[in-house]
């Protein structure tokens, strides 16, 4: 299973695909627009994601263990639900850019409107399952803490993105990331299918 073979560096490119920044950046920036303290809503974002991921990563652990769940079922869920996400945004490139409604207003409370982004805009379910799956399989108490130096290290980079979103998307900046956007969708989708392939064999339906 992937959950084995992965090392530091893979674990953190699979995390910052499914968990990090460049998700991020485009919502946080428009819900946020007319929001009079944007940085403090960020703050709250990352601590809640943080705490959540790691929370739910070995909440997740414990209920795969009572339940019964193979990491091989959790991996082919994750992958179903990664598909369809990574299918829907690879669909929206060729809609049409006019007509987009508007999204509604954050509330006022910081804490309430770093909800609504956390969930699912930082916090995606896929990832969440990546994180399980990670923590389910590992052997030590050295890999388990490298999983969540690793985590935590992507939730800094995704508080970067937000407290300096305006100064980042100026200029050519938001061309780029919309044609990063657009081979990272491609990507993602290939990436969802290896998950499912990879859930497959775990179970034995597939060799490998």
């Amino acid at each position: 299973m992937y959950a084995n073979l992965l090392n530091p560096a893979e674990i953190f490119t699979l995390f910052f695909v499914m968990l990090g920044p460049l998700k991020i950046l485009g919502p946080f920036a428009q819900r946020t627009r007319d929001t009079p303290d944007p940085a403090t809503i960020a703050w709250y974002a990352f601590l809640l994601a943080t705490v959540g991921a790691i929370a739910g990563g070995f909440l997740g652990t414990v209920l795969l263990d009572k339940w019964h769940i193979s990491v091989a079922a959790l991996t082919v869920s994750g992958g179903i639900i990664f598909f369809l996400v990574a299918i829907r945004q690879l669909l929206a490139q060729y809609r049409p850019r006019g007509g987009a409604g508007s999204s509604e207003p954050l509330p006022a409370a910081p804490m309430a409107a770093a909800l609504q982004l956390v969930f699912p805009i930082v916090l995606t379910p896929y990832g969440i399952a990546a994180v399980i799956a990670l923590l389910a399989r590992s052997e030590s108490t050295a890999r388990t803490m490298s999983i969540l130096v690793v985590l935590v290290l992507i939730m800094v980079i995704n508080l970067l993105a937000m407290l300096f979103v305006r100064r980042i998307l100026v200029g050519i900046v938001p061309v780029l990331l919309q044609l990063l956007a657009a081979v990272l969708a491609i990507l993602q989708l290939a990436l969802s299918v290896q998950f499912i392939l990879w859930g497959l064999q775990g179970l034995r339906i597939l060799p490998g």
